[in-house]
């Protein structure tokens, strides 16, 4: 079944890691609503099946929005498609936004998954990162969200910072695993082109990061997430058994989905479309019903290439059966004949395929790249 990503492109202030799309105004927060709502009425045809079975609402900070824009938002879904009664609506939230009324009110509107951007319990991490909350509400708010009935929570942290050590690091993650939450998000800080992050390290304002210190931290996070019991089911997400998210797994497993909002992106398929990166000019057209977003068509090599890319990423890796149904004998044959030139300590076997091995989730790029398929 398909899915409906959100994108609400608006935070208080901008991360200096962050390449999202975003704003720090909202101004036009009430004709992109607007907007939002009329490209669900536009693209009520795009899925192949009308039967939705994950909502995520992400950014951004959608947190920001008021609870009746939400409502209105998922109405205009139910309106419109096939909504499975087990639907999984996820909602990305910032602390500082998750006051005890607010909980009480997104529960009552019918989410109940929240993704909380934590991404420290210290203040000078956060304040290195230019989050707009703080290590106290970081501390509070996941207990806050149990009190209030949420049994689904995630939240994100970010590790090889230069203001994270490896103790700060370990005790972030002792204090996740310990807080009551059945989902985990695990970032390496990594600098964007065109972030406020790479101009610092650029000027010499900020050091580079270490790349050993990402590798020690991720090793760190393997380690720690077994002991309590956290399954490391794809290389940034960790969930207890039953807890994996929904809507993420199906994008990995190259489900289709349909991306609503600036700079959102669609999945048919066969076919990926993108929507307009500026909120005005998303607006506009919009509104005039056409010229919102490019789309490309996929070969069966490109097809077979983000096969690789997402599935390499989980513990299921890829499936020989599933290259042969989907993309054919082919590329079937040039997989199995590009294996052996991989080092067997990256991968490791699977009953009808491989996966990437502890080692080679170090290097997944690398892995990954050798198994693409290049057209001459």
């Amino acid at each position: 079944m398909a899915g409906i990503y959100i994108h609400v492109p608006f935070c208080k202030q901008a991360c200096h890691y962050c390449d999202f799309h975003f704003s720090t105004s909202l101004k036009n927060k009430a004709p992109l609503i607007k907007a939002i709502l009329q490209e669900i009425e536009l693209r009520k045809s795009y899925l192949p099946s009308n039967r939705i079975k994950t909502i995520y609402l992400g950014g951004g900070t959608p947190s920001l929005l008021e609870t009746t824009e939400i409502q209105r938002i998922l109405s205009k879904i139910e309106s419109l498609f096939e909504v499975d009664y087990q639907v999984e609506i996820t909602l990305e939230a910032n602390p500082d936004d998750l006051t005890i009324p607010k909980i009480k009110e997104l529960k009552e509107a019918g989410i109940n998954r929240l993704s909380i951007g934590i991404q420290s319990f210290y203040d000078e991490d956060l304040d290195d990162m230019n989050r707009a909350h703080n290590a106290e509400e970081a501390k509070v708010v996941v207990q806050n969200c149990l009190d209030q009935g949420f049994e689904h929570l995630s939240i994100d942290l970010i590790y090889g910072g230069n203001t994270l050590s490896d103790e700060h690091w370990m005790h972030n993650l002792e204090t996740a695993f310990n807080s009551g939450i059945n989902h985990l998000s695990a970032y390496s800080l990594t600098v964007e082109p065109k972030t406020a992050l790479s101009s610092f390290i650029a000027k010499g304002k900020k050091a580079p990061l270490e790349d050993e210190k990402s590798i020690r931290h991720f090793k760190l996070l393997k380690s720690m997430a077994k002991e309590h019991g956290f399954e490391h089911y794809e290389i940034s997400n960790l969930a207890k058994p039953g807890h994996y998210s929904t809507h993420n797994t199906n994008y990995w497993k190259g489900e289709p989905y349909l991306g609503v909002g600036p700079s959102a992106h669609s999945f048919d398929g066969e076919t990926r479309q993108w929507n307009v990166r500026n909120n005005s000019q998303y607006i506009k057209k919009v509104a005039e019903g056409e010229g919102y977003f490019e789309q490309e068509t996929l070969s069966k090599s490109d097809q077979y290439n983000e096969y690789i890319m997402t599935a390499l990423r989980t513990t299921w890796g890829v499936d020989f059966s599933v290259i042969e149904s989907r993309f054919g004998t082919d590329l079937l044959t040039y997989i199995k004949n590009q294996l052996p030139a991989i080092s067997a300590s990256l991968i490791e076997p699977t009953e009808n395929g491989f996966k990437l091995s502890a080692q080679g989730m170090n290097v997944a790029d690398t892995v990954i790249s050798e198994c693409f398929f290049i057209e001459n």
